[in-house]
Order: C-alpha cells, then sequence, then structure tokens
C-alpha cells in the first residue's frame, strides 16, 4: 500500500518553499522517476508532495556568453541531448545525458532530480563536476549557492536541508577551444548503471580536469590528479601516467555490477580513452 499522503501542486516557487516548510516527511517531485519508484516499493513514507512542475521559475534554460548556462530544476535530460549548444559547448554533458537510462524516462527525469538522487553512479555529476558546477539552493530563509563538488555529502545524501530546494544548476562559459567527454563501463549493452564512469575535459589552455563515479561514496572531481598531470604536460607519457596513479586517487567497493578490482583497472583504461579521444 502507497503511504497515505497530501499532494500539492504550487504555480509560484513561494509556495513551494512554504509546502516544504511543514512538519512531516514532505518530499519533491519533478521528474519522479526515482519518488515513484521509492513509494510503490514503500521503501519512504511521504506525508507531502510538493509537485514543482508547474512553476515557471523552474524551467530556466538559458546561456548568456561570458558568463554561463543555468538549467532550472525542471529542465529533463532530453532537452540536454535536443540543445546544440550542449553538445557544442559542454560535449561530456550531452555524452552523459546520452546514455542515462532510456529516451522514455529521459523525457520524465530531470537534471537535478539526478543530482538530488546523489546516487555514487550517476552518470551525469562527473560531466558536471569538470565544467565547476554550481547549485543554486533556495527555501522560505533565502538563498545560497554550493559548489556541486561540494553538494555531495554520501550515499544518496546531499547539503540539501528538509526545507530546501534546488532551484538550477549553472555551468560557467568554458570559452573557446574547450574539449570534454564522458565514457563509461557497464555490465550490459545498452540501459545500465555505470560501472565506471569518467569525464575529461580540456580548457582552452589544454589543462586537463577529470571527473568520475562509482568509485566513491560521492561522485568526484580528481583535482590533485589534474594538478600533477598539469604539471607534466599532457603528452602520451602522461596520459600512461595518469591511468596508472588514478588508482591512488580512488576507493571503489566491490559489488553486484562489479568489483573493487576491476573497477580500479577500468578507472584507467576509461582515463586513457578519454585524454587521448581528446588529444587526437
Amino acid at each position: 500500500m502507497l503511504s497515505q499522503f497530501d499532494y500539492v501542486k504550487p504555480l509560484v516557487l513561494d509556495q513551494a518553499l512554504d509546502a516544504l516548510s511543514r512538519d512531516g516527511d514532505t518530499y519533491i517531485l519533478a521528474g519522479g522517476t526515482d519518488l515513484l519508484i521509492a513509494l510503490r516499493h514503500n521503501l519512504i513514507d511521504a506525508k507531502h508532495i510538493v509537485d514543482i512542475k508547474a512553476i515557471p521559475e523552474l524551467d530556466v534554460f538559458h546561456f548568456e556568453e561570458g558568463k554561463g548556462l543555468e538549467i532550472g530544476a525542471n529542465v529533463v535530460v532530453n532537452q540536454l541531448i535536443d540543445s546544440d549548444l550542449v553538445r557544442d559547448k559542454y560535449k561530456a554533458l550531452y555524452d552523459a545525458a546520452s546514455v542515462l537510462a532510456s529516451y522514455q524516462l529521459r523525457n520524465r527525469a530531470t537534471l537535478v532530480g539526478n543530482l538530488c538522487n546523489a546516487s555514487p553512479g550517476a552518470d551525469l555529476p562527473p560531466a558536471l563536476l569538470i565544467y565547476d558546477a554550481t547549485v543554486k539552493i533556495a527555501s522560505s530563509q533565502g538563498e545560497r549557492t554550493v559548489a556541486l563538488k561540494d553538494f555531495f555529502t554520501g550515499v544518496k545524501k546531499t547539503q540539501l536541508a528538509k526545507n530546501e530546494l534546488v532551484v538550477s544548476v549553472f555551468l560557467p562559459d568554458p570559452g573557446k577551444d574547450d574539449k570534454s567527454c564522458y565514457m563509461r563501463q557497464t555490465r550490459l549493452k545498452g540501459h545500465d548503471l555505470s560501472t565506471v564512469g569518467v569525464a575529461c575535459r580540456l580548457d582552452g589552455q589544454g589543462k586537463a580536469a577529470i571527473g568520475i563515479n562509482a568509485v566513491a561514496i560521492t561522485p568526484l572531481r580528481l583535482s590533485a590528479l589534474e594538478d600533477q598531470l598539469n604539471a607534466k604536460g599532457l603528452n602520451e607519457e602522461s596520459v600512461l601516467w595518469a591511468a596508472e596513479e588514478i588508482k591512488n586517487h580512488i576507493k571503489p567497493i566491490s559489488d553486484v555490477r562489479s568489483s573493487k578490482e576491476y573497477r580500479l583497472h577500468m578507472a584507467g583504461v576509461l582515463l586513457r580513452r578519454c585524454l587521448q579521444q581528446l588529444m587526437d
């Protein structure tokens, strides 16, 4: 039997924030691809559900030259795939969005929901981390901005307080000559959760950025490895070095999808493939 809950569908953001301040377990409905499964299997006991899909402020999908791209909480994953701007300027995000679930689910699933679900193996976070993405968070007390690298605090855990809502995600303008890609390994061909996923970026100055999932309790930005690699300079020799060194920067586990040893190996393989593709 499903939880017995109150359902509200605010038309403006302030109404949604007020609803989130109620007593009892309150959940946000945007895409619903995770929430509905949790309700159906009685994994949560919801008292209130706040449907945010009718709030125009959360539909924002806007790029400003020299500043960046803002993606609102209601933007679904297929909007990212259909955007020439995302494909041209944020290729790793386009790659990650393209392999997430199925076409039908991507018509419902939102980028913000994927982040708030906080799965260590989620595809989108590594591609956002390499672009220094930030998260705009709102409550009835005001707004705050958090770097995405600090947003995740554990498995299925984030900085969000009970009365807070992620309004949007912001990616700075990467400028010219920026290149990126996302690659992942899965157990099956087609739609499956990633065993390991790696996002790499080379900015206009040739400096590398690296994001990875499914190798720790949260998605990671491997800043220390980036610094070492950039100090060496990007070439065939340093790429091979980084593919081996990455094992010292991650802490994967063994689970039903993969062994720890396989994840360590594939992290290096995917990093090498990503960097070589960008260099070519």
